[in-house]
């Protein structure tokens, strides 16, 4: 091989999107696409042909870009055309406002129907594309509807059919779990709920610690105390705010402890608030042991949703409590640090700090 040629293959191997060439990654598809000079073809990152000798590769940003540097399409993968993947999430997306539209939850067999495949491969697809079941989609969009109804129905009775429930009865066994509260206190903001916060400091700056009475319900980190005041206070608008309780500050102490130092654990009880798929992500981000990485997209792939990659990384960012629910435990496919709901700089002293413990 010539000097050019190794050069050539080393700037290809070294690319990170080499890798997804090699594994012929469907999860990459869409994102780039490469062409090999010794064929004249371009593909997707899925094809299975035989992967090239990375001399002869280039990479490009879309379908355009490869046909005018005078590359055809690969009739095998066929990248100029929707991928399999994109045509199941346009199937998916279609199924989903189907199960919107409907007054009452539509049964499996009814959506189905609906896309026209098997009960078996239409509940296989639409989890591996959202993450969940339609049965548990359907759930999780009657629980939205529910709390906006709450906001709009002069009677918590009115909003719970209004969104959709068949019983009063049925809504009032999970009502806990969908609210994080009682529905008359939901309804006024939270006006009945009583919020335990303490603020302090800790060598990643201020530290916020709030608690209702299920667990912490909010651990923020930042630079201003008062604005983590105020995001408590958007969270919850007319619940009842308690700061200063000594007793309190005890578990503060608990969690800056645990902060400083990961190899003590943290054993508190959380009030832990999200959809159906964030309360699963979060979920598998807890099991993540104290000094190990993970990527986004083997999170995706323990909760059983491989293609959800880009809405575990919006559960990750959707959650409220830090170090508690180890978010920061997630990192790119490269290992490097993407962003974090509380500066990129805490993620790399939380994780060094427990590579050290």
């Amino acid at each position: 091989m010539s000097t050019r040629s190794e050069a050539r293959a080393a700037a290809v191997t070294s690319d990170p999107r080499w890798p997804a060439v090699v594994a012929a990654d469907p999860a990459a598809d869409g994102s780039f696409f490469y062409s090999v000079v010794t064929t004249g073809v371009y593909c997707r990152p899925s094809c299975a042909s035989r992967t090239p000798r990375p001399e002869n590769v280039a990479f490009h940003t879309t379908v355009a870009d490869a046909e005018a540097a005078g590359f055809r399409a690969c009739k095998r993968c066929k990248p100029g055309q929707p991928s399999r993947a994109e045509l199941k999430a346009e199937l998916v997306a279609r199924l989903c406002r189907f199960i919107e539209a409907a007054e009452t939850a539509p049964s499996l067999e009814a959506v189905a129907e609906r896309a026209g495949l098997s009960a078996y491969h239409v509940h296989r697809i639409f989890k591996a594309v959202t993450g969940l079941t339609p049965k548990a989609y359907a759930a999780a969009h009657r629980d939205a509807r529910l709390r906006d109804e709450l906001g709009r129905r002069s009677t918590v009775t009115e909003a719970i059919y209004g969104a959709g429930y068949g019983s009063g009865g049925r809504f009032y066994e999970r009502a806990d779990q969908v609210l994080g509260m009682t529905p008359s206190a939901y309804r006024a903001g939270g006006a009945a709920t009583a919020i335990r916060f303490a603020v302090g400091e800790c060598s990643l700056g201020s530290i916020l610690v709030a608690a209702s009475e299920r667990g912490v319900c909010a651990i923020l980190l930042g630079d201003d105390p008062d604005r983590l005041v105020r995001d408590l206070q958007d969270r919850f608008p007319r619940a009842e705010l308690i700061g200063g309780d000594p007793e309190f500050e005890r578990q503060v102490a608990t969690v800056v402890a645990f902060v400083e130092a990961p190899g003590v654990g943290l054993d508190l009880p959380l009030d832990v608030r999200g959809t159906a798929f964030q309360q699963r992500v979060w979920q598998a981000l807890r099991a993540i042991p104290a000094g190990e990485r993970v990527s986004y997209a083997e999170v995706a792939e323990r909760i059983g949703a491989p293609r959800s990659v880009r809405a575990v990384a919006q559960a990750c960012s959707a959650n409220a409590l830090a170090v508690a629910i180890p978010c920061h435990r997630v990192v790119m496919r490269d290992g490097g640090l993407s962003g974090y709901r509380w500066g990129v700089e805490r993620k790399r002293a939380l994780l060094d700090r427990e590579a050290s413990a």
